[in-house]
């Protein structure tokens, strides 16, 4: 897999590696996410097409629009769109919750059982994802999500990553599949 955003060489993936975000950094996420969210349906789906197109693999989870190739027919595709508004949700509810531990513990169970189990979604997607998420960010609000920003976004990504793979954990998830992209 290419290097995500913000890793460098000899540190190791930062999707790997926890730690509490600070006052400071909360603060951050919660100020960039507000000018993010104000166009959440179209963000969301540009981060849908970016995963789909980079990591075509992704699209097997999704029997409405696995098939379709081209960038501008995913764009258009209502299924992609109500799916895209779902993920910019439940990041929302995350940030909102970014003081609530038990909430934020609540969301990524809800969402990594029903990847697990429903779903069966490698947990490795969910690291891709935050890449992808961290990457359009960085380019549809560079003003916003400086390289600062983008850090605090990172660890905030290795929290919601952790969370997931622990519920995956709990669930007895076993790989499927070894087809990752």
């Amino acid at each position: 897999m290419e290097r995500m955003q913000g890793e460098r060489e000899g540190e190791g993936d930062p999707l790997e590696r926890t730690s509490p975000l600070t006052d400071k950094e909360r603060l951050m996420i919660q100020d960039s996410w507000a000018k993010v969210y104000e166009n959440c349906d179209d963000v969301g789906v540009a981060i849908l097409v970016r995963l789909f197109v980079n990591f075509p693999s992704s699209k097997q989870f999704f029997s409405q629009f696995k098939h379709i190739e081209e960038p501008e027919e995913l764009e258009s595709s209502v299924q992609l769109r109500k799916h895209a508004r779902r993920v910019m949700s439940a990041l929302n509810t995350l940030v909102e919750s970014l003081d609530n531990p038990d909430k934020m513990a609540s969301v990524l169970k809800l969402v990594g059982k029903a990847h697990a189990q429903r779903h069966k979604v490698d947990p490795v997607y969910f690291k891709i994802l935050s890449g992808v998420i961290l990457e359009v960010l960085g380019e549809e609000f560079p003003a916003v999500v400086t390289p600062e920003v983008g850090v605090a976004w990172t660890k905030l990504f290795a929290t919601i990553y952790s969370g997931i793979k622990a519920v995956y954990e709990e669930v007895g998830w076993t790989k499927l599949s070894t087809s990752t992209g």
